[in-house]
């Protein structure tokens, strides 16, 4: 332990432990401040995921961390968690290689379309809101 403090390991380990336990604050003060009159309640676990990966595109800092809580929330108002859910299984698995017509149900259907087309309109929503 001795010998990491002194090569500077120690702070960085530190410093990841301590972004993450900010963002998990962060969204709990943000579903906390939506209340329990929001229509669109997403569990704590996906708007941490959401502001990490967030985060993880736009920098690790403070006003990364507002803007990327400020952008969950947007999504949170334009689309239901099952919505939101649903649409982010589809951009997963259009990820994965291969797996011929089972795979084509993600790619090629309309659904798929329209699912991910509103994930998509409320993401550049979010952006408007809170990044610029």
């Amino acid at each position: 332990m001795r010998q990491a403090r002194e090569n500077g390991s120690g702070r960085g380990a530190l410093a990841a432990t301590t972004l993450a336990a900010s963002v998990l604050a962060a969204s709990i003060l943000v579903m906390g401040a939506v209340g329990p009159a929001a229509a669109n309640d997403y569990p704590t676990v996906a708007v941490a995921d959401y502001v990490m990966g967030c985060m993880a595109a736009n920098g690790e800092t403070p006003n990364a961390l507002r803007q990327c809580a400020c952008s969950i929330d947007v999504v949170a108002s334009l689309l239901s968690y099952d919505d939101y859910t649903q649409a982010e299984t589809v951009l997963r698995m259009r990820q994965v290689s291969g797996g011929g017509e089972k795979m084509a149900l993600f790619r090629e259907t309309p659904a798929t379309k329209v699912m991910v087309d509103r994930l998509r309109r409320a993401q550049v929503e979010a952006e408007v809101r809170c990044f610029f």
